[in-house]
Formats: structure tokens, C-alpha cells, sequence
């Protein structure tokens, strides 16, 4: 199964301020993961002041804003899609990275799919 692991920084979260000893933990932690085979895909986001949103409009096209979608003390900051056996595994990981990132995490299961959709897109991949 795959879990997001999201991290959650405030909106005026800097970069810049991060110590070596908080670098120094994210590393050993995405270190563990690869050695562990459970890592699928991180990433660290840029601010959510530099987000755009995109919205449909009634007459079937869009509107892009500034900003990030909600209004919020925080946003995602970075996040891993982890490969794990279930919520426990995941969770375990999710509070190793509360730990070395020093700020809360939500852990979220993706939605499976369903096999005929695996098997219908492994099957349009093979027909380029």
C-alpha cells in the first residue's frame, strides 16, 4: 500500500533557517528509508505564499489566483509517498519524520485501484 507523509510547516517557514543538525536528521531518515526499499517518491515544496490555484469557472474555463487554496497557518511543506504493509508501518515511519523534521505529519493511505484500471493502463503503456 502506498502513504502520503506530509509534513506541515508555518506559512513563514524559512529554509535558510534550518540548522545542520535538522538537515543532518531528514538525510539519515531518507537514508533509512531507501535502505528499508519503502521510499517511492519526496519531495520538498516551495512556500505556499508562491502557490497558484486554478479554479473552473462556469463557462468551462479556468481562473488562476495567487496563494495556496486555503487560507491556513500552515501548508505542506515537503512530503514522502511511502510503500508500506499497512496504516501501523506507516505510522511508525510518519513518527520518525514528526521527530527529524520538527513539525507535525499526517499519514494518509492513497485510494487503491481497482485491478481492471492496473491492468487496462498496463495494457494502453504497451501500445505506446
Amino acid at each position: 500500500m502506498q502513504f502520503l507523509v506530509a509534513i506541515h510547516l508555518p506559512d513563514d517557514y524559512d529554509t535558510a533557517q534550518e540548522d545542520s543538525a535538522l538537515r543532518a536528521d531528514i538525510s539519515d531518515l531518507n537514508e533509512e528509508m531507501i535502505a528499508k526499499n519503502i521510499r517511492a517518491f519526496v519531495g520538498g515544496l516551495e512556500p505556499a505564499r508562491r502557490a497558484r490555484t486554478i479554479r473552473a469557472d462556469r463557462n468551462g474555463g479556468t481562473v488562476i489566483t495567487d496563494g495556496p487554496f486555503v487560507e491556513a497557518k500552515e501548508h505542506v511543506g515537503g512530503f514522502w509517498v511511502l510503500e508500506c504493509k499497512d496504516i501501523e508501518e506507516a505510522l511508525d515511519w510518519g513518527k520518525k519524520a514528526a521527530i527529524a523534521c520538527r513539525a507535525p505529519v499526517e499519514v494518509r493511505a492513497f485510494n487503491p485501484v481497482p485491478p481492471e484500471r492496473l491492468k487496462a493502463r498496463a495494457e494502453a503503456e504497451r501500445r505506446g
